[in-house]
C-alpha cells in the first residue's frame, strides 16, 4: 500500500468556519495526524443547479453545466474515500449540496466500487438522522461502503461556533475519521489481494416491463 490515502470532503455549508466546519476539522486533524491527505471543497455559496435530464453526460461522461461539479469529478474520482457534509434545512440537505451530489454521481462514469463514503450533518436540534439517510443514499447506490461511528454523524449548534461545545459530537467525528482510515486502509490491501469484487452485467428493469 505505496500511495497516500486521499480523502474528498464537500461542505454544503454556506457559512464559512461555521459549525459544519467544526466538524471537519475534528475529521481533518485525525486524517492529518495519520498521514492521509484531505481536500476540503466548499461549495454552500456555489451557483449549482439541478439536474434537467439532458442525457448530455451518457455520451460524453461530464455535465452539460460548466461548473464546480465538473471541477469536483476528477477529483472524486481521484479519492479513496468522500464524505459529504451539510447543515440541516427543514429536515434536509442544503439543497446546493443535493443539486452537487445528484449531477456528480449521476454524470460520471469511472466506477466508485469500494470508494468509502460517509455524510456528516450539522443542527440546532433536529432533522439529523433524516438528512444522514438521505445523504448516505449517493454512497449506497454506488457500491460504497459507509463508514460508521460511535453514534450518528451528528452535531449541535446554532450560533457559529456553539458545535465546539457538543463534546459528544465532536468525538463521534473523530471516530469515524479514525474507523474511516482502517476501513480505507482495510479495502485498499484488499484490493492487492483480491482485486475489486466479481460484477454481473446490469440488469435495468422498471415497473412497466
Amino acid at each position: 500500500m505505496a500511495e497516500k490515502l486521499k480523502v474528498l470532503i464537500l461542505n454544503g455549508s454556506p457559512r464559512p468556519n461555521g459549525n459544519t466546519s467544526v466538524a471537519l476539522r475534528e475529521l481533518q486533524t485525525v486524517f492529518e495526524e495519520n498521514n492521509v491527505e484531505v481536500e476540503i471543497v466548499p461549495i454552500g455559496k456555489e451557483a449549482i443547479r439541478g439536474c434537467i435530464a439532458c442525457g448530455y453526460c451518457y455520451e460524453h461522461g461530464k455535465c452539460v453545466f460548466k461548473d464546480i461539479v465538473n471541477e469536483i469529478a476528477p477529483k472524486l474520482e481521484a479519492a479513496d474515500g468522500l464524505i459529504v457534509a451539510s447543515p440541516v434545512y427543514y429536515a434536509s440537505a442544503n439543497a446546493t449540496l443535493i443539486a452537487c451530489l445528484d449531477r456528480l454521481f449521476f454524470s460520471t462514469h469511472f466506477d466508485k466500487t469500494m470508494k468509502v463514503g460517509a455524510s456528516v450533518v450539522c443542527a440546532r436540534r433536529s432533522g439529523c438522522t433524516a438528512t444522514f439517510d438521505e445523504l448516505n443514499k449517493y454512497f449506497t447506490i454506488s457500491n460504497m461502503p459507509v463508514v460508521s461511528s460511535q453514534y450518528w454523524n451528528n452535531i449541535h449548534g446554532l450560533e457559529k461556533g456553539e458545535a465546539e461545545q457538543d463534546g459528544e459530537g465532536r468525538q463521534t467525528m473523530r471516530t469515524l475519521a479514525r474507523n474511516m482510515i482502517f476501513l480505507m486502509q482495510s479495502i485498499a490491501l484488499g484490493k492487492e489481494k483480491f482485486g475489486l469484487p466479481e460484477k454481473e452485467e446490469w440488469i435495468g428493469t422498471h415497473f412497466i416491463h
